[in-house]
Protein backbone atom coordinates (compact mmCIF):
# COMPACT_ATOMS: atom_id res chain seq x y z
CA UNK A 1 0.00 0.00 0.00
CA UNK A 2 3.02 2.53 0.83
CA UNK A 3 4.47 2.16 -2.59
CA UNK A 4 0.62 3.43 -4.33
CA UNK A 5 0.63 6.94 -4.84
CA UNK A 6 -2.50 8.88 -2.30
CA UNK A 7 -4.03 9.22 -5.74
CA UNK A 8 -4.45 5.99 -6.87
CA UNK A 9 -4.86 4.28 -3.33
CA UNK A 10 -7.67 6.60 -2.55
CA UNK A 11 -9.01 5.61 -6.33
CA UNK A 12 -8.60 2.01 -5.93
CA UNK A 13 -9.81 1.68 -2.57
CA UNK A 14 -12.62 4.03 -3.99
CA UNK A 15 -13.56 1.06 -6.52
CA UNK A 16 -13.27 -1.51 -4.05
CA UNK A 17 -15.79 0.05 -1.84
CA UNK A 18 -18.49 0.51 -4.71
CA UNK A 19 -18.02 -3.24 -6.22
CA UNK A 20 -19.38 -4.25 -2.52
CA UNK A 21 -20.68 -1.73 -1.00
CA UNK A 22 -23.17 0.80 -1.70
CA UNK A 23 -22.50 4.49 0.28
CA UNK A 24 -25.37 5.56 2.65
CA UNK A 25 -26.15 8.66 2.49
CA UNK A 26 -22.51 12.67 20.95
CA UNK A 27 -23.09 12.73 31.37
CA UNK A 28 -21.15 13.99 33.91
CA UNK A 29 -20.87 17.01 35.69
CA UNK A 30 -17.65 18.87 34.62
CA UNK A 31 -16.23 22.35 36.27
CA UNK A 32 -15.09 25.27 34.96
CA UNK A 33 -11.88 24.06 33.35
CA UNK A 34 -11.12 27.48 31.64
CA UNK A 35 -9.97 29.62 35.19
CA UNK A 36 -11.85 32.21 36.74
CA UNK A 37 -11.65 34.99 33.70
CA UNK A 38 -12.87 32.51 30.66
CA UNK A 39 -16.06 30.90 29.83
CA UNK A 40 -16.95 27.74 30.77
CA UNK A 41 -17.21 24.94 28.72
CA UNK A 42 -20.96 25.16 28.45
CA UNK A 43 -20.68 28.81 27.26
CA UNK A 44 -18.13 28.78 24.70
CA UNK A 45 -17.21 31.34 22.90
CA UNK A 46 -18.84 31.23 18.74
CA UNK A 47 -16.68 30.52 16.10
CA UNK A 48 -16.86 34.51 15.26
CA UNK A 49 -15.28 35.70 18.20
CA UNK A 50 -11.29 35.50 17.69
CA UNK A 51 -10.04 36.68 21.33
CA UNK A 52 -7.83 34.87 22.84
CA UNK A 53 -8.34 34.07 26.37
CA UNK A 54 -5.86 35.21 28.67
CA UNK A 55 -4.45 32.04 29.55
CA UNK A 56 -4.02 31.22 25.68
CA UNK A 57 -0.26 30.00 24.73
CA UNK A 58 1.30 32.12 22.56
CA UNK A 59 1.11 30.05 19.48
CA UNK A 60 4.20 29.54 16.77
CA UNK A 61 1.41 29.07 14.20
CA UNK A 62 -2.43 29.58 13.84
CA UNK A 63 -2.53 27.13 11.36
CA UNK A 64 -3.53 23.21 11.36
CA UNK A 65 -5.08 20.25 9.22
CA UNK A 66 -7.19 17.96 11.22
CA UNK A 67 -8.76 14.65 9.63
CA UNK A 68 -12.16 12.79 11.30
CA UNK A 69 -14.09 9.96 10.41
CA UNK A 70 -18.11 10.46 10.65
CA UNK A 71 -18.29 8.78 13.65
CA UNK A 72 -20.02 10.53 17.24
CA UNK A 73 -16.54 10.25 19.04
CA UNK A 74 -15.60 12.84 15.96
CA UNK A 75 -17.64 15.57 17.69
CA UNK A 76 -14.71 17.27 20.46
CA UNK A 77 -13.00 18.17 17.19
CA UNK A 78 -15.69 19.56 15.82
CA UNK A 79 -17.35 20.97 18.49
CA UNK A 80 -13.62 23.02 19.25
CA UNK A 81 -14.12 23.95 16.07
CA UNK A 82 -18.18 25.04 15.70
CA UNK A 83 -18.16 26.63 19.05
CA UNK A 84 -14.76 28.94 18.94
CA UNK A 85 -12.33 27.00 20.85
CA UNK A 86 -9.63 26.64 18.79
CA UNK A 87 -9.90 30.20 18.06
CA UNK A 88 -9.88 31.24 22.04
CA UNK A 89 -6.79 29.60 22.47
CA UNK A 90 -5.38 31.19 19.45
CA UNK A 91 -5.81 28.34 16.85
CA UNK A 92 -7.50 30.42 14.51
CA UNK A 93 -7.19 28.74 11.47
CA UNK A 94 -7.73 24.93 12.05
CA UNK A 95 -9.69 23.36 9.15
CA UNK A 96 -11.48 19.73 9.97
CA UNK A 97 -11.38 17.63 6.85
CA UNK A 98 -13.51 14.39 6.41
CA UNK A 99 -11.53 11.44 5.43
CA UNK A 100 -13.09 8.88 3.60
CA UNK A 101 -11.60 5.94 5.09
CA UNK A 102 -8.76 5.16 7.56
CA UNK A 103 -6.35 3.65 5.55
CA UNK A 104 -6.90 7.43 3.91
CA UNK A 105 -6.49 9.11 7.09
CA UNK A 106 -3.37 7.26 7.62
CA UNK A 107 -1.97 7.88 3.85
CA UNK A 108 -2.90 11.97 4.63
CA UNK A 109 -1.06 11.65 8.00
CA UNK A 110 2.15 10.09 6.29
CA UNK A 111 1.85 12.84 3.70
CA UNK A 112 0.79 15.70 6.16
CA UNK A 113 -0.43 18.99 5.47
CA UNK A 114 2.54 20.21 3.07
CA UNK A 115 1.86 17.55 1.00
CA UNK A 116 -1.94 18.64 1.11
CA UNK A 117 -2.20 15.81 3.95
CA UNK A 118 -3.07 16.42 7.39
CA UNK A 119 -1.41 17.33 10.49
CA UNK A 120 -3.16 15.45 12.98
CA UNK A 121 -6.60 13.36 13.04
CA UNK A 122 -9.40 11.79 15.27
CA UNK A 123 -8.09 8.24 15.16
CA UNK A 124 -8.04 5.01 16.20
CA UNK A 125 -5.77 4.19 19.37
CA UNK A 126 -3.80 2.24 18.22
CA UNK A 127 -3.09 3.61 14.50
CA UNK A 128 -0.50 6.35 15.99
CA UNK A 129 1.79 3.21 16.97
CA UNK A 130 0.70 1.43 14.01
CA UNK A 131 2.28 4.60 11.97
CA UNK A 132 5.07 5.12 13.84
CA UNK A 133 6.32 1.26 14.06
CA UNK A 134 5.31 0.25 10.42
CA UNK A 135 5.50 3.24 8.08
CA UNK A 136 8.48 4.52 9.47
CA UNK A 137 6.38 8.29 10.24
CA UNK A 138 6.71 9.33 14.09
CA UNK A 139 3.38 10.36 15.58
CA UNK A 140 2.60 11.51 19.44
CA UNK A 141 -0.70 10.35 20.99
CA UNK A 142 -2.55 13.38 23.08
CA UNK A 143 -5.01 12.70 24.24
CA UNK A 144 -7.91 9.97 24.49
CA UNK A 145 -11.05 11.11 22.66
CA UNK A 146 -13.63 9.28 24.53
CA UNK A 147 -14.31 5.71 26.12
CA UNK A 148 -16.60 3.44 25.00
CA UNK A 149 -19.55 4.00 22.61
CA UNK A 150 -18.88 1.57 19.77
CA UNK A 151 -21.41 -1.58 19.27
CA UNK A 152 -21.20 -5.27 17.38
CA UNK A 153 -24.24 -5.06 15.30
CA UNK A 154 -25.40 -8.38 12.86
CA UNK A 155 -27.79 -8.98 10.38
CA UNK A 156 -31.25 -9.47 11.04
CA UNK A 157 -31.12 -13.12 9.71
CA UNK A 158 -29.27 -13.88 13.53
CA UNK A 159 -32.30 -12.95 15.18
CA UNK A 160 -33.31 -16.02 16.35
CA UNK A 161 -29.67 -16.97 17.87
CA UNK A 162 -30.26 -13.73 19.84
CA UNK A 163 -26.76 -13.32 20.03
CA UNK A 164 -25.38 -10.56 23.17
CA UNK A 165 -22.04 -10.42 25.01
CA UNK A 166 -21.53 -14.60 24.21
CA UNK A 167 -20.29 -15.54 20.78
CA UNK A 168 -20.91 -18.88 20.92
CA UNK A 169 -24.08 -19.15 19.66
CA UNK A 170 -22.57 -18.00 16.92
CA UNK A 171 -19.86 -20.55 16.50
CA UNK A 172 -22.11 -23.73 14.74
CA UNK A 173 -23.47 -20.85 12.02
CA UNK A 174 -19.76 -20.20 11.43
CA UNK A 175 -19.27 -23.20 11.28
CA UNK A 176 -21.70 -24.08 9.07
CA UNK A 177 -20.85 -21.61 6.81
CA UNK A 178 -17.09 -22.45 6.11
CA UNK A 179 -17.76 -25.84 5.42
CA UNK A 180 -20.31 -24.46 3.04
CA UNK A 181 -17.34 -22.46 1.65
CA UNK A 182 -19.45 -19.15 2.43
CA UNK A 183 -17.75 -17.98 5.39
CA UNK A 184 -19.43 -15.71 7.92
CA UNK A 185 -18.13 -11.39 7.03
CA UNK A 186 -17.41 -9.47 9.53
CA UNK A 187 -17.11 -6.32 8.85
CA UNK A 188 -14.70 -3.57 10.74
CA UNK A 189 -13.06 -0.56 10.28
CA UNK A 190 -9.02 -1.17 9.85
CA UNK A 191 -6.54 -4.20 10.17
CA UNK A 192 -5.12 -3.57 14.03
CA UNK A 193 -8.10 -0.90 14.53
CA UNK A 194 -9.76 -0.99 17.70
CA UNK A 195 -13.09 -1.92 16.16
CA UNK A 196 -11.10 -5.08 14.88
CA UNK A 197 -9.72 -5.73 18.42
CA UNK A 198 -12.90 -5.67 20.06
CA UNK A 199 -14.13 -7.98 17.01
CA UNK A 200 -11.83 -10.15 17.35
CA UNK A 201 -11.97 -10.27 20.99
CA UNK A 202 -15.53 -11.05 20.94
CA UNK A 203 -15.10 -13.74 18.61
CA UNK A 204 -12.38 -15.48 20.07
CA UNK A 205 -14.27 -15.25 23.78
CA UNK A 206 -16.83 -17.75 22.30
CA UNK A 207 -13.88 -20.32 20.70
CA UNK A 208 -14.32 -18.62 17.22
CA UNK A 209 -11.47 -17.87 15.70
CA UNK A 210 -11.29 -14.81 13.67
CA UNK A 211 -8.29 -15.29 11.48
CA UNK A 212 -10.12 -18.80 10.51
CA UNK A 213 -13.42 -19.49 10.76
CA UNK A 214 -14.95 -16.28 9.67
CA UNK A 215 -13.50 -13.75 7.45
CA UNK A 216 -12.76 -10.04 8.88
CA UNK A 217 -13.32 -7.28 5.94
CA UNK A 218 -12.35 -3.59 6.19
CA UNK A 219 -15.20 -1.20 5.47
CA UNK A 220 -15.28 2.62 6.02
CA UNK A 221 -17.43 3.26 9.33
CA UNK A 222 -20.25 5.36 6.85
CA UNK A 223 -20.64 2.10 4.61
CA UNK A 224 -21.18 -0.53 7.38
CA UNK A 225 -24.81 0.16 7.20
CA UNK A 226 -25.21 -0.04 3.12
CA UNK A 227 -22.53 -3.24 3.29
CA UNK A 228 -25.34 -5.11 6.09
CA UNK A 229 -28.57 -4.06 3.72
CA UNK A 230 -26.98 -5.76 0.57
CA UNK A 231 -25.43 -8.28 2.41
CA UNK A 232 -21.96 -8.49 2.00
CA UNK A 233 -21.30 -8.53 5.80
CA UNK A 234 -23.10 -10.51 8.54
CA UNK A 235 -21.73 -8.53 10.97
CA UNK A 236 -19.67 -5.46 11.67
CA UNK A 237 -18.08 -3.35 14.63
CA UNK A 238 -18.29 0.76 14.34
CA UNK A 239 -18.76 3.52 16.23
CA UNK A 240 -22.26 5.16 15.99
CA UNK A 241 -24.04 6.57 14.53
CA UNK A 242 -24.23 3.42 11.80
CA UNK A 243 -25.19 0.62 14.76
CA UNK A 244 -28.49 3.08 15.39
CA UNK A 245 -28.79 3.28 11.73
CA UNK A 246 -28.89 -0.08 11.57
CA UNK A 247 -31.42 -1.14 13.68
CA UNK A 248 -33.58 2.70 12.81
CA UNK A 249 -33.64 0.87 9.35
CA UNK A 250 -34.29 -2.31 10.66
CA UNK A 251 -31.68 -3.98 8.97
CA UNK A 252 -30.11 -5.50 11.93
CA UNK A 253 -29.90 -5.29 15.42
CA UNK A 254 -27.05 -4.68 18.36
CA UNK A 255 -25.55 -7.77 19.96
CA UNK A 256 -23.63 -5.71 22.40
CA UNK A 257 -22.59 -2.23 22.84
CA UNK A 258 -18.44 -2.37 23.89
CA UNK A 259 -18.34 -0.97 27.45
CA UNK A 260 -20.25 -4.30 28.22
CA UNK A 261 -17.26 -5.98 26.94
CA UNK A 262 -14.65 -4.00 28.82
CA UNK A 263 -16.29 -1.19 30.57
CA UNK A 264 -14.80 2.28 29.86
CA UNK A 265 -12.44 1.28 27.55
CA UNK A 266 -10.37 3.34 26.00
CA UNK A 267 -11.38 4.58 21.99
CA UNK A 268 -10.52 7.01 19.88
CA UNK A 269 -7.42 9.42 20.36
CA UNK A 270 -6.05 12.91 19.08
CA UNK A 271 -2.87 12.62 17.28
CA UNK A 272 -0.21 14.68 15.49
CA UNK A 273 2.37 14.12 13.47
CA UNK A 274 5.62 13.98 15.93
CA UNK A 275 7.39 16.95 13.74
CA UNK A 276 4.20 19.43 13.77
CA UNK A 277 4.39 19.22 17.25
CA UNK A 278 7.55 19.36 18.05
CA UNK A 279 7.88 22.55 15.87
CA UNK A 280 4.62 24.11 17.45
CA UNK A 281 4.37 22.74 21.25
CA UNK A 282 2.52 26.08 22.02
CA UNK A 283 0.50 25.42 19.34
CA UNK A 284 0.54 22.10 20.31
CA UNK A 285 -0.87 22.92 23.88
CA UNK A 286 -3.61 25.49 22.14
CA UNK A 287 -5.40 22.68 19.93
CA UNK A 288 -5.39 20.32 23.61
CA UNK A 289 -6.89 23.07 25.81
CA UNK A 290 -9.53 23.73 22.84
CA UNK A 291 -10.23 19.96 22.73
CA UNK A 292 -10.16 19.36 26.33
CA UNK A 293 -12.49 21.84 26.88
CA UNK A 294 -14.92 20.85 24.13
CA UNK A 295 -14.91 17.15 25.71
CA UNK A 296 -16.34 18.91 28.85
CA UNK A 297 -18.73 20.47 26.91
CA UNK A 298 -19.50 17.15 24.87
CA UNK A 299 -20.30 15.22 28.36
CA UNK A 300 -22.87 17.85 29.96
CA UNK A 301 -26.10 16.24 29.46
CA UNK A 302 -27.58 19.59 28.43
CA UNK A 303 -25.61 19.59 25.32
CA UNK A 304 -26.21 16.79 24.67
CA UNK A 305 -28.90 17.95 21.18
CA UNK A 306 -26.76 21.12 20.40
CA UNK A 307 -24.01 18.36 19.80
CA UNK A 308 -26.00 15.91 17.99
CA UNK A 309 -27.22 18.32 15.77
CA UNK A 310 -23.87 20.48 14.79
CA UNK A 311 -22.47 16.66 13.97
CA UNK A 312 -25.42 15.79 11.63
CA UNK A 313 -24.81 18.67 8.76
CA UNK A 314 -23.63 17.24 5.84
CA UNK A 315 -20.22 18.71 5.74
CA UNK A 316 -19.50 16.22 8.85
CA UNK A 317 -21.76 13.08 9.44
CA UNK A 318 -24.31 13.81 6.72
CA UNK A 319 -27.02 11.84 9.00
CA UNK A 320 -30.71 12.62 10.44
CA UNK A 321 -30.19 13.80 14.12
CA UNK A 322 -32.07 11.16 15.45
CA UNK A 323 -29.19 8.58 14.66
CA UNK A 324 -27.17 10.23 17.13
CA UNK A 325 -28.94 11.80 19.63
CA UNK A 326 -30.60 8.58 21.98
CA UNK A 327 -27.47 6.80 21.79
CA UNK A 328 -25.42 9.66 23.00
CA UNK A 329 -27.74 9.94 25.70
CA UNK A 330 -27.18 6.56 26.82
CA UNK A 331 -30.44 5.73 25.40
CA UNK A 332 -30.27 2.32 23.20
CA UNK A 333 -32.58 0.29 21.08
CA UNK A 334 -30.78 -2.49 20.46
CA UNK A 335 -33.51 -3.49 17.62
CA UNK A 336 -34.36 -7.11 19.17
CA UNK A 337 -36.74 -5.80 21.82
CA UNK A 338 -34.08 -4.65 24.35
CA UNK A 339 -34.16 -1.28 25.40
CA UNK A 340 -32.00 0.71 28.20
CA UNK A 341 -31.68 4.33 29.60
CA UNK A 342 -29.21 6.34 30.68
CA UNK A 343 -27.08 3.33 30.81
CA UNK A 344 -23.59 3.25 32.30
CA UNK A 345 -21.63 2.04 29.36
CA UNK A 346 -22.63 5.34 27.05
CA UNK A 347 -19.83 7.40 25.43
CA UNK A 348 -17.84 9.16 27.68
CA UNK A 349 -15.89 12.00 26.31
CA UNK A 350 -14.07 13.70 30.03
CA UNK A 351 -16.47 11.68 33.07
CA UNK A 352 -13.93 9.19 34.42
CA UNK A 353 -10.97 10.69 32.98
CA UNK A 354 -12.25 9.45 29.70
CA UNK A 355 -9.92 12.36 27.96
CA UNK A 356 -6.51 11.02 29.75
CA UNK A 357 -4.57 8.71 27.52
CA UNK A 358 -3.09 5.51 29.86
CA UNK A 359 -0.07 4.25 29.16
CA UNK A 360 -1.27 1.65 30.54
CA UNK A 361 -4.59 0.87 28.35
CA UNK A 362 -1.84 1.61 25.45
CA UNK A 363 0.05 -1.28 26.74
CA UNK A 364 -2.90 -3.84 25.93
CA UNK A 365 -3.26 -2.47 22.10
CA UNK A 366 0.39 -3.33 21.54
CA UNK A 367 -0.46 -6.20 22.99
CA UNK A 368 -3.26 -7.06 21.11
CA UNK A 369 -1.01 -6.36 18.19
CA UNK A 370 1.35 -8.81 19.03
CA UNK A 371 -1.70 -11.37 19.83
CA UNK A 372 -3.10 -10.92 16.27
CA UNK A 373 0.01 -10.61 14.26
CA UNK A 374 -0.05 -6.99 13.39
CA UNK A 375 3.23 -6.50 15.22
CA UNK A 376 6.21 -8.96 15.89
CA UNK A 377 6.21 -10.74 19.07
CA UNK A 378 9.72 -8.77 20.01
CA UNK A 379 8.15 -5.61 19.85
CA UNK A 380 9.43 -3.42 23.09
CA UNK A 381 6.12 -2.52 24.16
CA UNK A 382 6.88 0.07 27.17
CA UNK A 383 9.71 1.91 24.56
CA UNK A 384 7.55 2.54 22.15
CA UNK A 385 4.95 3.40 24.26
CA UNK A 386 7.08 5.77 25.98
CA UNK A 387 7.53 7.28 22.68
CA UNK A 388 4.40 7.90 21.31
CA UNK A 389 1.96 8.47 24.24
CA UNK A 390 2.68 12.03 25.38
CA UNK A 391 0.47 11.82 28.65
CA UNK A 392 2.62 14.24 30.10
CA UNK A 393 1.46 17.08 27.60
CA UNK A 394 -2.22 16.33 27.89
CA UNK A 395 -1.28 17.55 31.84
CA UNK A 396 0.24 20.35 31.06
CA UNK A 397 -2.19 21.72 28.78
CA UNK A 398 -4.89 20.66 32.00
CA UNK A 399 -3.33 22.44 34.50
CA UNK A 400 -3.06 25.63 32.25
CA UNK A 401 -6.84 25.19 31.56
CA UNK A 402 -7.26 25.22 35.41
CA UNK A 403 -8.53 21.35 36.10
CA UNK A 404 -9.15 20.48 39.22
CA UNK A 405 -6.18 17.90 40.60
CA UNK A 406 -8.71 15.48 41.74
CA UNK A 407 -9.48 15.33 37.77
CA UNK A 408 -5.92 14.65 36.82
CA UNK A 409 -4.29 11.03 37.10
CA UNK A 410 -1.45 10.40 39.58
CA UNK A 411 -0.91 7.72 37.46
CA UNK A 412 -0.11 6.41 33.87
CA UNK A 413 -1.68 3.46 34.73
CA UNK A 414 -5.27 2.64 35.47
CA UNK A 415 -4.25 -0.74 37.10
CA UNK A 416 -5.52 -3.90 36.03
CA UNK A 417 -8.46 -4.34 33.41
CA UNK A 418 -10.88 -7.04 33.73
CA UNK A 419 -12.97 -7.61 30.55
CA UNK A 420 -16.60 -9.66 30.63
CA UNK A 421 -14.83 -13.11 30.40
CA UNK A 422 -13.68 -12.98 33.45
CA UNK A 423 -9.85 -12.48 31.72
CA UNK A 424 -7.60 -9.72 33.08
CA UNK A 425 -5.07 -7.87 32.13
CA UNK A 426 -2.18 -6.99 34.24
CA UNK A 427 0.28 -3.99 32.31
CA UNK A 428 3.12 -4.45 34.46
CA UNK A 429 2.75 -8.36 33.18
CA UNK A 430 1.24 -8.19 29.47
CA UNK A 431 3.55 -11.75 28.60
CA UNK A 432 1.36 -13.13 31.43
CA UNK A 433 -2.03 -12.21 29.85
CA UNK A 434 -0.47 -13.06 26.10
CA UNK A 435 0.04 -16.55 27.30
CA UNK A 436 -3.01 -17.15 29.15
CA UNK A 437 -5.23 -16.58 25.38
CA UNK A 438 -5.96 -19.74 23.80
CA UNK A 439 -6.76 -18.33 20.07
CA UNK A 440 -4.02 -15.79 18.79
CA UNK A 441 -0.99 -15.99 16.62
CA UNK A 442 1.56 -15.12 18.33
Amino acid sequence: MSNISRRKFIFLAGTAATSSIIIHGCTSSSNNASGDNTPSPGSATPASNTNTAANAPKVETTKVKLGFIPLTDAAPLIIAKEKGLFAKYGMTDVEIVKQKSWAVTRDNLKIGSAGDGIDGAHILSPMPYLITINDKVPMYLLARLNTNGQAISVANKFQDLKLGLQSKELKATADKAKADKKSLKAGMTFPGGTHDLWMRYWLAAGGINPDGDVVLEPVPPPQMVANMKVGTVDAFCVGEPWNAQLVSQKLGYTALVTGELWNNHPEKAFTLRKDWADKNPNATQALLMAIMEAQQWCDKAENKEEMCKICSDRKYFNVAVTDILERSKGNIDYGNGRNVSDYQYRMKFWADNASYPYKSHDTWFMTEEIRWGYLPKDTKVKDIVDQVNKEDLWKQAAKALGVEATQIPATTSRGVETFFDGVKFDPEKPEEYLNSLKIKKA
